[in-house]
């Protein structure tokens, strides 16, 4: 027979093993909700789409920027950028759910219901957009632009025709004009020439990823790459190199407006002819090396060029 003092211990332990069990279930949760929301907003890819209107702003400034003004054009992009993400997993929950390397998003697996989604979405956007308006209304106004412009329109040609990297292009490079016109509050020259130079970029960054990820892609029935029939050939590579010669023609015209100064224009030219020998390189051989190579070129292609044009202006 076990004795009362017995059972109590016994009824203790039990209590203290399910209090134990509930605790890490808790954490665990909580862990994987972190993790969902990192996911559901593309955190990676928000710090790069931060970077680059933290950078314009500051170039914009010559510099001589606020802290205050940083933060709180961190948070308003970082906001609106987390805001179109999360409607694109929304709107492509579907399709992701047949890529391995989306088919752990939160909303692809069920993790996140797409009312939870939508609703962290709208969230962001308004916080979002209110906070880039206390700059200006323009800035406002180019925040909700790009949302909406790539969640609605963007995502959706993305199934339509390799045409959408274009209209991609356009809320892709927006975040640094958006960086600009918080300082300046216009459209200015400065703002058009960065809005070129990212609006460039995209494409011989994003053909590269999507030579790479070109299985991926046409299992969720993307046809990324910009040959007629959406197949791996040297027109991609072509292309590419064309629009790294774009890259190089605007360089010079920065220089001719005084945008930069004379070794900033060179550094930059000296940037995309790499940039434009990597491309050519894909065009030439069409293999999936090539096309790693002229990925990881465009990763640091970017960042560097920005990098040259904000030590010019300071």
């Amino acid at each position: 027979m076990i004795s009362r003092v017995q059972r109590t211990h016994f009824n203790f332990y039990i209590l203290q093993s399910n209090s134990s069990v509930q605790q890490q279930t808790y954490w665990a949760n909580l862990t994987q909700g972190f993790v969902d929301f990192g996911l559901l907003v593309k955190f990676k890819l928000s710090l790069m789409v931060l970077f680059s209107a933290l950078i314009s702003y500051s170039i914009a400034g010559f510099g001589q920027v606020t802290w205050v003004g940083m933060l709180l054009l961190a948070i308003g992009g970082f906001l609106v950028t987390g805001a179109a993400n999360a409607l694109n997993q929304v709107l492509e929950r579907d399709y992701d759910r047949l890529m391995p390397r989306t088919a752990n998003r939160p909303v692809a697996t069920g993790r996140m219901s797409v009312s939870t989604a939508v609703l962290w979405a709208g969230m962001m956007a308004l916080f979002g957009v209110t906070i880039l308006s206390l700059f200006n209304p323009l800035t406002g106004f180019l925040g909700m632009l790009s949302l909406i412009s790539y969640a609605f329109i963007y995502t959706p040609l993305k199934r339509s025709t390799p045409l959408a990297v274009v209209v991609g292009a356009i809320p892709g490079a927006l975040p640094l004009v958006i960086g600009c016109t918080a300082w300046e509050g216009v459209l200015s020259s400065t703002a058009l020439i960065l809005f070129t130079i990212q609006f460039l970029w995209q494409f011989p960054h994003f053909w590269a990823v999507a030579w790479v990820a070109d299985e991926d892609y046409k299992r969720a029935g993307f046809f990324m790459l910009p040959s007629r029939n959406g197949e791996k050939n040297e027109i991609t590579g072509l292309l590419s190199f064309l629009f790294c010669v774009l890259m190089i023609v605007n360089a010079g015209i920065g220089y001719a407006i005084g945008f930069t100064g004379v070794l900033a224009t060179l550094a930059l030219i000296g940037i995309n002819t790499y940039f434009a020998h990597r491309c050519w390189s894909l065009y030439r051989t069409c293999s999936l090396e090539a096309a790693r190579r002229q990925m990881f070129a465009s990763f640091l292609h970017l960042p560097l060029s920005l990098i040259i044009i904000l030590l010019d202006k300071i």
